[in-house]
């Protein structure tokens, strides 16, 4: 091989030996670079946050935990039944629930003539925390509702004997008084109404016998209701509360007291990601009047209130959350007294605005009696300022009559008009139809059937309702319903005041 070639094959060799020195430079670059990347993840700032949450975690719950307590419930087993059946809340041989899907749970099964079979001795758990140094706890009314005995278990391992107990069903909330205990650690109850969603929170309590156990999570909803307590709107979170957490407090992180964890949505019995507390502001008035009268001692208006969807709010001038609808005014109430109406728009009392059922509820719940109070409405289009004094509510006000529904094969309709467009079938009410369904038998006409294709059926006729007003004008009879439809469309919108069985009034507006 020549000189000049062994020239030329060094030179391409040592080209070679660059071009891989150089690859291989780039692979050692972007792999640590790639290491480099790893590392930067565990970034100590994040950290540190991490750290600092996790602490504020430790010093809320160290703060409110001395406060928390265990309760126990105890009730005695029930008296046998004799000479016959007995159900409960029903006389001797009467079944409450007869005619419902509910009866046969309900039956004893007690031989003829004979024994029923007895109760046991119920046991039950669940949480509380003390509210005062006394010796005052807060817990739910469902914890100690029924009980015989109801002892408390204090953070120091401590027990004693409920001295008295004071409830208010409407709500859940019970107030436990215990002596003997000397100065105890009080949890501080914060201001509920400053809650925002996403604000994080923890549960306290005693689930399933697991003492002083926390969960942490958010606020995760404000405002809902639950339809088996009337007086109280909840806050909705997902720390976890699982059974025996009832009555224990939802507190922030600066350990104060915001909630009162009362109910959970599940299938299963057990938490599903869902929670609900009572607001610590409720809770405050609540126990306040417990702890000074015994009661609770409401104010009240003497209207029905509906909320408005947005074809409603369209329909009466007003913004969608911006006002509550009355559609029904008492006899012999404050709200009669003060010149309220049908149709009326609440938009403000005593100076705050009103946006929903619930708020305005309220409101005017937690005013003094007998003292004025100034309430704006929207009547037909214009802002009248009307003054009502609320009066102590009475036991009886907004109880249900539960009266069984009319059974098929009643008697025929006298007189009867299918709207088609609507697709509705009235009829006027008879004397029969109106007992049967806990009407009163002074006007309205009866729907009798609703087509499942039609707008009716879409906004939630059913058959049973009583129809009371077509828009402005209230309806007696079908003739008059007839009448009344004539100068209504649907494509402008017909709003209807109807009547449910065992439901109240409520508006609802018809519109293609």
């Amino acid at each position: 091989m020549s000189t000049g070639q062994n020239g030329r094959r060094f030179r391409v060799l040592a080209l070679l030996a660059l071009v891989a020195a150089v690859g291989l430079g780039v692979v050692i670059e972007r792999t640590s670079a790639t290491v480099g990347e790893a590392r930067k993840e565990v970034n100590p700032t994040a950290v540190r946050q991490a750290q600092e949450l996790s602490e504020a975690f430790h010093n809320a719950a160290e703060v409110a935990m001395p406060s928390v307590v265990t309760i126990r419930s105890r009730s005695k087993a029930q008296p046998v039944a004799k000479s016959g059946p007995r159900t409960p809340g029903g006389p001797r041989g009467e079944n409450p629930f007869k005619g419902t899907p509910f009866e046969d749970f309900f039956n004893e099964r007690g031989g003829e003539g004979g024994m029923g079979v007895p109760q046991p001795r119920r046991e039950g758990m669940g949480s509380g925390v003390i509210i005062d140094s006394s010796g005052i706890v807060l817990t739910n009314n469902h914890v100690v509702e029924g009980a015989d005995e109801v002892v408390v278990h204090l953070a120091d391992g401590r027990e004693f004997k409920a001295d008295e107990i004071k409830t208010d069903e409407q709500t859940d909330l019970a107030v436990i008084r215990i002596k003997g205990a000397g100065q105890l650690p009080a949890a501080r109850l914060g201001d509920s109404d400053k809650l925002r969603i996403g604000d994080w929170v923890m549960a306290i309590g005693s689930p399933f016998e697991l003492d002083q156990t926390v969960s942490a999570g958010i606020i995760s909803g404000v405002g809902r209701e639950l339809s088996s307590i009337r007086k109280a709107k909840f806050l909705q979170t997902d720390a976890a509360i699982n059974p025996g957490n009832s009555g224990g407090p939802l507190i922030n992180l600066h350990g104060e007291v915001i909630g009162i964890n009362t109910a959970i949505a599940t299938n299963s019995g057990s938490f599903n990601g869902i929670g609900f507390a009572i607001p610590s502001n409720l809770a405050t008035w609540v126990t306040g009047q417990l702890i000074k009268q015994g009661s609770v001692r409401r104010a009240y208006l003497g209207v029905e209130l509906n909320d408005m969807s947005h074809d409603l709010a369209e329909r009466f001038g007003v913004r969608y959350g911006e006002g509550v609808l009355i559609s029904q005014v008492f006899p012999n109430t404050p709200a009669e007294a003060a010149g309220f109406k049908r149709r009326d728009v609440v938009t403000k009392f005593a100076g705050q605005k009103v946006k929903d059922r619930g708020e305005l509820q309220a409101l005017v719940e937690r005013v003094d009696v007998d003292k004025p109070q100034e309430v704006e409405v929207l009547r037909d289009g214009k802002t009248e300022t009307l003054h009502v004094t609320p009066k102590a509510m009475p036991k009886e006000f907004g109880s249900v009559d539960l009266k069984r529904p009319a059974q098929r094969g009643s008697a025929p309709d006298t007189n009867s008009y299918n709207a088609e467009e609507l697709g509705v079938e009235v009829a006027d009410l008879t004397a029969d139809r109106a007992e049967a369904l806990g009407y009163e038998a002074d006007g309205g006409v009866l729907i009798t059937k609703v087509d499942a294709d039609k707008v009716a059926y879409e906004k939630g006729l059913r058959a049973g309702m009583l129809v009371l007003d077509v828009g402005k004008t209230s309806v007696k009879n079908v003739e008059e319903f007839k009448t009344a439809l004539k100068s209504q469309s649907l494509k402008e919108g017909i709003d209807l005041l109807v009547r449910v069985p065992n439901g109240g009034n409520r508006f609802v507006l018809l519109k293609d």
